[in-house]
Formats: structure tokens, C-alpha cells, sequence
């Protein structure tokens, strides 16, 4: 098992680093030349900018039972049907009951982008989210761990 994050705009990148640490978990950082984040003891695979090159790369690098914790319900879906588990950054973890529907709602907000109408953007992170976040990763490394 391994951690990926798809590091490209990720507020959790330290909470998940740490905890990959505490239950000895290979973490792994993925990000484009845009944003290279270098941290001790963690691989970092830097790849060039490109549309969707950070997401392919890391479908490409990800095993069955990994975690991936990423934003992209695109790249969620991926991992789901390669056995992953992916988490987003406010802990929600993605699943077969959940992805049809996010997937929808997300075609539905770009229809209503592209018809020149504006859609709410995302909240602003709190010290909640983080919580919310590690606990989640926590119920998916223990989950598969034990």
C-alpha cells in the first residue's frame, strides 16, 4: 500500500505525509513544474504541464489498495476501478454509491459555466476540514491495514 497525492493545489499535503509516517506508509507526492513541492523523506515525481498529466501519471504509478487522495472526480473514478481508494482533501472518500452522482453534478456546473452563468465556488478551508480529512485517511489506512 501507498499514498499518492495529487499535490497540484493539495492544503494536505503535511497532515498526509505525517500519517504516512506514523503507520510506516510509502507516501508519495505527485505535481506538475507549477507546483514543486519538495519534502524530506517523500518521494516527489515532478512531471511536465500538461492537461490531466499529473492524473495519468498517477493511475499509471497506483497499485490496488492504495490510497489516493486527490480532488478530480475524474481521477477518482480511475482509481475506483482500479482498486484504489481515493479520499479528497475534506476527508470525503469516494466511492462506487458516490462518483455517478458527483461526476453529474460536476457536467451539470459545467453547462451552467458554459452558458455564461456563474456557479458557487468552494468554501473556505477551516481547521475542521483538516480534521475531517485526517480521520478519513485514518478509517482507509486502518481500514485496509487491519
Amino acid at each position: 500500500m501507498k499514498i499518492l497525492i495529487d499535490a497540484d493545489g493539495c492544503p494536505v499535503v503535511d497532515i498526509a505525509i505525517n500519517l504516512g509516517k506514523k503507520y510506516n506508509i510509502k507516501t508519495v507526492i505527485m505535481c506538475d513544474t507549477s507546483h514543486i513541492i519538495n519534502k524530506v523523506g517523500v518521494e516527489t515525481v515532478i512531471l511536465s504541464k500538461g492537461s490531466d498529466s499529473v492524473d495519468f501519471a498517477l493511475v499509471n504509478k497506483m497499485s490496488k489498495d492504495d490510497i489516493i487522495i486527490t480532488q478530480d472526480y475524474g481521477l477518482a473514478a480511475m482509481v475506483l476501478s482500479k482498486g484504489g481508494y481515493p479520499i479528497n482533501q475534506n476527508g470525503l472518500i469516494y466511492s462506487n454509491e458516490n462518483i455517478d452522482q458527483l461526476l453529474f453534478t460536476r457536467h451539470l456546473s459545467k453547462k451552467i459555466r458554459n452558458s455564461g452563468q456563474r456557479t458557487k465556488g468552494p468554501k473556505k478551508r477551516t481547521k475542521d476540514d483538516d480534521t475531517k480529512f485526517k480521520e478519513g485517511l485514518i478509517y482507509l489506512i486502518e481500514k485496509i491495514i487491519y
